[in-house]
């Protein structure tokens, strides 16, 4: 008879950030060993709050399947030795199936005998299963960071302090660093008292009843719904941000949400240090107005019932004043701040060992951003943005706000160098060229913090890469995949016409001034892989085929936005392919191109011309040729893709009339040459044979 079965692990308070990724492993964890086990169930719950990981299996069958397979061993011929008896292979099978020789038999597949074992194995009890299971199955979930308390040699996230583990009403007896198992659980730190848990189903509503939402939906609904009661009770636009509404829901068992307020002279700094002293240090909700400013007020979320509220407010308020003090005073101390002594600072702040000081940074920053505006052929006005941009770009880093609160670099610069007098755009770009910030943020608007930006960017990574620090596995410290697909995302955003090549030799250019650890062809190979792979990822976002994705890629990545372009256009054409003959065309480039590959040179004479293909296809890639250069110079892939598909007749009609590789040596390299040039038009586009259909 199914039985359900509860496992919780009651800890001290584990940090907010670690709760979700644990829940879901320990739920993934449980699916996975029910699964190998063989043990039917009916639904995997996985429940958590600061205090307690739970997971809640329902049905859980109460014995393993019973298995019986049949597997294929050698085959008949050499089953049997010369005697008529069992071979030494048939005999090594057997043993290795766990089979007696004699019962092993003869099954044909496709006309050929083989040697076959049946194997049968019964299920074991559930319930023989869970002491061993359990206890493994709480000891192998992984934490960001972990600790040892007492004696025992467990390394975990918080010490265990209770273990309830119900398989049905009855106790699963174990043991770890010392807390046995039971049927007893604890309620709200403050509010609650322990539970008797009598068996699984009741679970989450015993404890209910004493002040802890332990479904992380539900809690989370909680919360929504008080925000949005205080939203609608008081007319505010409270600014719920997913990240902060992830960290509360995970500091609280029973969530209240109360409101309180500041003093309206501090609105008076930027409402961007308002939010973050609240955001980072209280974890309050900002209230805004229709327009997105800031108002005096806030809102919190309280671990507990709705008794006094008010005190609670008035104690967030005193602890807030104290910290928009701090913010005010940094940022009376920070206007003081001027931009060339700031710079100066920046000497003796160490970027890396390596590379230098911050302000060995901003130098490369600005001679790479001066190469790029070359190279765009920026006018002097914006030229001189961007220089004058890239050479404050991280003065900064030195206030005494950022050094309090460094998700504010950019955005204190900004306002500290508007008021200082700057123009702008150069002002707007400091803060810009950070930008985007994460994935989901966005580029630069302007082109001057774009350009910055990408410096700033491919100066980190070009010296990284130069002295051997690129990214393994899940190892990334310096945050190198983000910043190129920063860079990547920023080409795109402002349509760029510079490749990844002019980009990288730039970036080395500067570098090398002091000299290259590695060879630069080196480190510009490394490059270009790393940023495929970003490019590879921009694609898979905008549901391009994989087939499609690598057979772009298979022409290269140099130029970034006609990488994009292209793979859009060939993803419509394939597409399109019931209403036309593109499917012919990829299979004519195939071969175009596989034959091209024998090619000596691309020199066609047309006095060579046995037959009108030979010349109807020269004459048609001429002109296909001009409309392809055309198009791929004004970046129009799809005409440029158009452009090399007309060729697909005349290349169908050339096959069909001449024999390419011909006894005639000057007549084969004529019509391989033919080919070649096709060839170099049809890979700078794509590698066709990399699609699947």
């Amino acid at each position: 008879m199914a039985k359900d079965l509860l496992l919780e692990i009651g800890l001290e308070e584990v940090p907010a950030r670690f709760v979700r990724s644990a829940m879901d492993q320990l739920k993934e964890k449980t699916e996975k060993w029910l699964t190998e086990s063989r043990l039917g169930f009916g639904e995997v719950k996985a429940y958590a709050t600061p205090r307690r990981l739970t997971v809640h299996v329902t049905d859980l069958a109460d014995k393993q399947e019973d298995v019986s397979e049949e597997v294929k061993g050698p085959s008949r011929k050499i089953a049997y030795d010369e005697n008529g008896g069992w071979s030494k292979p048939a005999l090594g099978f057997a043993r290795s199936q766990g089979v007696e020789p004699d019962s092993l038999f003869i099954r044909e597949i496709a006309g050929i005998e083989y040697i076959f074992a049946k194997k049968s194995s019964l299920g074991v009890e559930t319930a023989s299963l869970l002491p061993d299971a359990l206890p493994a199955l709480v000891t192998s979930l992984t934490f960001p960071k972990n600790m040892r308390w007492g004696n025992y040699e467990l390394r975990y996230v918080r010490p265990i302090r209770w273990l309830v583990a119900l398989h049905g009403k009855e106790i699963v007896p174990f043991e770890i660093t010392g807390v046995a198992t039971g049927n007893v659980t604890r309620g709200h730190r403050f509010l609650g008292k322990d539970i008797l848990v009598e068996e699984p189903s009741v679970y989450v509503e015993r404890l209910l009843t004493e002040h802890v939402i332990v479904d992380v939906h539900q809690r989370q609904q909680a919360i929504l719904a008080g925000i949005q009661s205080l939203s609608v009770e008081r007319g505010w636009n409270i600014a719920v941000k997913d990240d902060l509404l992830e960290e509360v829901l995970f500091l609280v068992e029973t969530p209240t949400v109360l409101t309180g307020s500041f003093d309206p002279s501090f609105l008076q700094i930027p409402q961007e240090v308002l939010i973050t002293s609240m955001r980072e240090h209280q974890r309050y909700f900002p209230v805004l107005d229709s327009e997105g400013r800031l108002q005096p007020h806030f809102v919190t979320v309280r671990n507990g019932d709705n008794l006094s509220l008010n005190v609670v407010s008035r104690g967030n308020e005193k602890v807030l004043r104290a910290r928009l003090s701090d913010a005010k005073f940094f940022y009376e101390e920070d206007k003081k701040l001027v931009i060339a002594d700031a710079l100066a600072k920046l000497e003796n702040i160490v970027y890396h060992e390596e590379l230098g000081s911050v302000a060995d940074k901003v130098r490369r920053t600005r001679l790479i951003a001066d190469r790029i505006s070359q190279q765009l052929k920026l006018d002097q006005a914006a030229s001189e943005d961007v220089s004058r941009t890239a050479d404050i770009c991280k003065f900064d880093l030195v206030s005494q706000m950022v050094y309090e609160f460094p998700e504010l670099q950019g955005i204190m610069g900004e306002d500290y160098a508007r008021k200082a007098g700057e123009r702008e755009s150069v002002a707007r770009g400091i803060n810009e060229h950070y930008s985007p910030r994460n994935a989901g943020d966005k580029p630069a608007a302007s082109a001057v913090g774009a350009i910055v930006g990408i410096a700033d960017k491919l100066d980190t990574i070009a010296g990284c890469f130069s002295i051997g620090i690129v990214p393994t596995g899940s190892q990334d410290p310096y945050a190198l995949r983000r910043q190129a697909a920063g860079i990547v995302n920023t080409l795109l955003a402002h349509e760029m016409d510079i490749t990844l090549t002019d980009l990288f030799k730039i970036a080395l250019d500067v570098h090398s001034a002091k000299g290259l650890k590695r060879e630069a062809d080196d480190i510009s190979k490394d490059m270009q892989e790393f940023f495929s792979l970003r490019i590879k990822n921009v694609l898979a976002d905008q549901s391009i085929r994989y087939d499609v994705v690598d057979a772009v890629l298979g022409a290269g990545v140099k130029d970034v936005r006609r990488t994009v372009l292209k793979a859009q256009a060939l993803q419509a054409a394939l597409k399109d392919s019931g209403k036309s003959d593109f499917r012919h065309s990829v299979e004519a480039f195939n071969r175009v191109c596989n034959l091209a590959a024998k090619a000596e040179s691309k020199q066609v004479d047309a006095q060579l011309f046995a037959d009108s293909a030979e010349g109807y296809l020269f004459e048609a890639w001429q002109k296909a040729h001009g409309e392809f250069v055309n198009a791929y110079a004004q970046a129009s892939m799809m005409d440029a893709l158009s452009a090399i598909s007309s060729l697909s007749k005349p290349v169908a009609g050339f096959f069909e009339a001449v024999m390419v590789m011909a006894e005639d040596e000057a007549l084969k390299r004529n019509r391989l040459a033919i080919l070649a040039l096709l060839a170099d038009d049809v890979k700078l586009f794509a590698d066709f044979a990399k699609l699947t259909g």
